[in-house]
């Protein structure tokens, strides 16, 4: 079970509550939201995908609406077996 750091006084809409749930997975040891940014597209919902691997495990960017925010995940997981499970909190 990993642990969620909420080191930032904000975070975008209904992120949390994911990052929760992703935290109880055995093979993530630790999830970081970290800068929130504007983007130039538009995202109707919540959406994760992961972005670049990292010393520790992988980039991912929260997005919705016009707001990106990085989340950093510490795993061992491959960037393919954390694509599926993100991709399944991704859908509800």
């Amino acid at each position: 079970m990993g642990r969620l750091v909420l080191n930032h006084s904000s975070n975008i809409e209904g992120l949390i509550p994911i990052l929760q749930k992703l935290a109880q997975d055995i093979n993530i040891k630790t999830i970081t939201p970290a800068v929130i940014s504007r983007a130039r597209g538009r995202s109707s919902k919540l959406i994760i995908r992961l972005s670049v691997k990292t010393i520790n495990g992988y980039k991912a960017i929260a997005r919705k609406g016009k707001t990106a925010q990085e989340v950093f995940i510490s795993t061992d997981l491959s960037k393919d077996e954390l694509k599926q499970i993100l991709d399944l909190y991704n859908k509800n």
